[in-house]
Parts: C-alpha cells; structure tokens; sequence
C-alpha cells in the first residue's frame, strides 16, 4: 500500500443532508465529494455500509456483503422512471433534518422501494440488466434474498428463533420458502442491484476527482446475520447451531464486566483448511467496493477475547490465539498488495506489537487519547512514525467540542492547550485539528463534526449502549466554501493538498519474520484506560 501524505474527512453516507430522512447515494452526496475536493482532500473515509439491524448500528449487519437498502436515493429512482414525485415527496421521514429517525424510515422507505420493484418488472431492458447483476452476484446474493424473506416472513426474528426445519436449513424447507417467497426474494435482489448501481456511480465520480474513498468493514459478523445462517461452519457452534462462545472485550477500567458484543466467534481451524477462502472473498470484495478499506478490531486477529455464550458479562474469558500473519498472507497469495488500515486500538497483549510490526499496514492514533498530563501517551504527536494515519476522534469518540466542553476532564484538556501552547479555549478544536494535519503521520483524517466545531449532542456512537446512536447529520449550509477554504489553506500549509509536487509517498515495507520476533513486549499499562476497545 502506498500511502500518501494526505488528508481526509470522516463522514458517514447516513449523515449527508437529504429531504428524505437519511443520507443517500443521490445529490448530496455528490455535492460533498464537490466539498472534498474544493477542501483539498484525498481521502473520503465512511463506516460501513451494510444493511443495518437492530439498534441501527453499521457494524451489526444482516450480511457481511449487502448493502443497506436506505442509502438507495429515491429521486435517482424517479429520474429512471421507477418512481413518481408523488409516490414519496409528502411523506414524512422524520421532523428534525439533523437526526436520523430511524424506527419512521423503516416503516415508509420499504413501502416506497417496493413500489419501484413492481415499477421495474416492466422494463425489459432493466430486467435484463438485473439478471446480468443477479448471475454475477449468485455466490451470495441467493442466499441473503432468501434469508431477508424468510426473516420478513418471521416478522424478523432471528433465525435462531425460526421454525426448526428451516432453521436447520432442511431441503424440504428451503425449496418450500424458495418457492413460496419467490416475489420477496425478487424484492430483496432488486434492492440489491439499486445498491450498488448507485454506489458504483458515487465512487466512481468521485474517483475522478482524485477522492478516494475509505471503506470499512468489521472484524466479525452479527449473529443474526446471512452468514451465520447459510455458513455455520465458519463459526464456534454446536450440534443445535447455537454459539458455543461469543467475542467481547476484558474488564477495564471502564466496565467492570468487559465488553459483551455478542457476535459469533471464528472457527479458524475450518477456516484454514479452506485455504481461507471466505476472508479472501470478504477483502477481494471490499477492496473492489473501497480503495482503501479500514479493518475494524484487528488486534483479533493475533488474539481475541472469547467467553461462553451462556455468560452475561464477558468477564470469565480468555484471551485465544487468532491466524495472525498466516491469514493475510494467504490473503496477499490470492490478491497481491491490500489496502488495508489496521484499526490497532484496544487492550495491549504478549505478541501484539509484534504481530503488527509484521504485518506492516499503517495504524491509528487518535489526538483524543493524547493529552493525559499524569504519563506520556503513544498517542502524543512526537511518538508517530509516518506509517500511520492519525484522527481527531472517531465515530466512537465524542466530538472535539464535546471532548473539550463536558467529557473531557479538565486536567486533560488544561494538558492539552499547554501541549499546543494555546490559550484561547473556544479555538481549541481548529488548534487540535491543526495539530493532527502538522504531524508527521501520511495520512490525517477529521470528523466533519469538529470541522464543525459541534458539541456532543453531535456525536454519532456512544459504545456499549443501545438508542440515540448512529443519528447525527449535517446541514446541507454548513458545507460552505468558507469552510473549505479554510480547511483547504490548512492543508495546503502542511503539504497535504491534492496536486502538491512536494507530497511524496511512502512505501510500506513489512519487517523480515526473524526480525519480528526479536521485538520486545512492552505491556503498555499507562496508555490502556486511552486505547479502550470500542464497539
């Protein structure tokens, strides 16, 4: 991966300004790839964009592959003649343009997308060009139709609450539902191909204006999820296909009981006897959806924490050896150089640091997690190399101002303007911005919120709980070319803007295996309360 000195904004697809209740692949979205590149920027990262399930959460997704049929961009489906104005323009998909209501949306928007699957059926050269998609895409997107109808059938409970025999996947059954529900499983397709028809058009605009966009994909997959359905396999469970373990996080200074996440755990011994065929499939597929794709927890991957399913809390678990270096480069056998970001946060163990100077991907540092005046954090500027890409906060942080103004004790933040040597408060998070974009990382990226300078009633996650996250979106007037002149004068003052002759690039370069190994284990206790593992 060669990456450049660059800069880039963080911003979801559901935060983009839209009339119709939630961000979209329509006009918007275009405008603020237009916003990027006015701005200077490189890089456009998102989270992922999976079908979300229950609590709204990205990173909790009905399929490791299919894409959330709510970013589809209703007005594009009119200018194709699938839709009418009328057939959605009045209805109301929430009362405040700044948050997401999501319990409105999935009442209306699924009513609205049907009406163009039946529209569409009488387009012959739409017909064609979905059976085109739907062949190209058989390996998953049968099962996951299916999977949807069944589930909308079962009022949407998760599969492991299903009738027996289907939850058994039993022939008989799935030839029953396959031809009982052979309309909604045309639905569930057809929403599909729109996904990606759109996707494709957005990436590709902006690619073309040399914004590359930064996808995102979670380490595992939700237990109510395609995969744990069709592919038990691939995962921890027993005879009944009930998980026998579940993944999590350890007590910490923060929950007293660990992190309980509830997603299945890998069954990496099947997995290497395929040859790892699955997670070569997952990345091939991110990495023709993204230019770069951001790996959320891969720390996992060298060891996670595992405890029994039947627990309540994830306190009595264990720390379990993951594939490590043998994954990826089976991975680089198949596809040959990745695009990867390490999502490197989260509770240090023997061998992690290791195993991340083996594998060689830039890593995050996160200005939040800096300024403790008691220890030196990693996280401080001057211990970076430029083989990583530092962030003023992430989805799970709370914004800049928020930090600054409420969660943020006050030793932290007095640490802070004195590391900066500032002194005006009100400025801080431009003062914190500038400092990530002065720094020697290759990459620096901000949330479109601090750009903001919004407070925490802007935050999009607060982890480990569930309602009132995943909500947060702009105002289409905020995206002002006051703003991007002043982030594009900041980029181009610390040589990250697009066309600079005087960028340079770095190569990455992974250290021997024997090297590797020499490396000393420093158990960086200091730093654990700031590198919490989030989800």
């Amino acid at each position: 991966m060669e990456l450049k000195r660059s800069g880039g904004v963080l911003m979801h697809i559901s935060s983009l300004p839209s009339p119709y209740g939630i961000g979209t692949f329509g006009k918007a979205a275009y405008e603020f790839a237009d916003f990027l590149k006015k701005s200077g920027q490189t890089y456009w990262q998102i989270l992922p964009l999976g079908q979300t399930s229950y609590g709204d959460s990205p990173y909790q997704s009905f399929s490791s592959v299919a894409g959330n049929p709510y970013f589809i961009d209703l007005d594009e489906l009119a200018k194709e003649g699938l839709l009418r104005k009328a057939d959605y323009e009045n209805e109301n998909f929430g009362t405040d343009a700044e948050y997401v209501d999501y319990s409105t949306i999935f009442k209306i928007r699924y009513k609205i997308l049907d009406l163009a699957y039946q529209n569409a059926k009488s387009s012959a050269e739409l017909t064609q060009q979905m059976a085109e998609f739907y062949k190209a895409q058989q390996h998953w997107l049968d099962e996951y139709a299916l999977y949807m109808a069944i589930k909308e059938k079962m009022n949407l409970l998760s599969w492991q609450e299903w009738d027996e025999d289907i939850k058994m996947r039993k022939p008989k059954a799935l030839a029953h539902y396959e031809t009982e529900l052979a309309d909604r499983i045309g639905f569930w397709k057809f929403l599909q191909f729109c996904f990606f028809k759109q996707w494709y058009a957005l990436k590709d605009y902006a690619n073309s204006l040399g914004i590359q966009i930064i996808g995102d994909i979670p380490i595992y997959v939700a237990a109510d999820s395609v995969e744990a359905w069709a592919n038990p396999e691939l995962f921890k469970f027993d005879k009944n296909r009930k998980p026998t373990v579940l993944a999590g996080c350890p007590p910490d200074v923060f929950t007293e009981g660990g992190q309980r996440w509830g997603n299945p755990i890998y069954n990496w011994d099947y997995h290497k006897k395929t040859g790892y065929k699955w997670w070569i499939n997952r990345i091939k597929n991110n990495l023709t959806m993204f230019d770069v794709i951001r790996i959320d927890h891969f720390r996992g991957f060298e060891a996670y924490w595992e405890f029994p399913a039947a627990d309540k809390t994830a306190a009595n678990g264990k720390w379990v050896d993951g594939p490590k270096m043998e994954l990826f480069y089976k991975i680089e056998e198949e596809l040959g150089e990745l695009n990867i970001i390490a999502e490197d946060l989260g509770h240090i163990t023997p061998g992690l640091d290791a195993f991340l100077e083996e594998a060689g991907y830039p890593g995050m540092k996160v200005l939040q997690f800096a300024f403790y005046p008691k220890e030196p954090s990693s996280f401080l500027p001057y211990f970076y190399d430029k083989n990583c890409i530092v962030y003023t906060g992430t989805h799970d942080n709370d914004t800049l101002r928020g930090w600054i103004d409420t969660t943020g004790s006050p030793e932290d933040v007095k640490h802070c303007m004195k590391y900066l040597n500032v002194t005006d408060i009100d400025n801080l998070h431009w003062d914190i911005i500038r400092c990530a974009w002065a720094s020697v990382s290759n990459l620096a990226i901000v949330q479109m919120q601090d750009l903001l300078g919004l407070g925490n009633e802007a935050r999009m996650n607060l982890p480990s709980t569930l309602g009132g996250n995943w909500q947060w979106r702009v105002k289409a007037e905020d995206l002002s070319d006051e703003l991007a002149k002043k982030l594009k004068d900041l980029t181009k003052l610390y040589g990250r803007d697009q066309g600079n002759p005087d960028v340079f690039s770095v190569q990455i370069v992974r250290r021997p295996i024997a090297t590797v190994k020499k490396l000393a284990y420093k158990f960086d206790t200091k730093n654990m309360k700031h590198a919490k593992d989030f989800q």
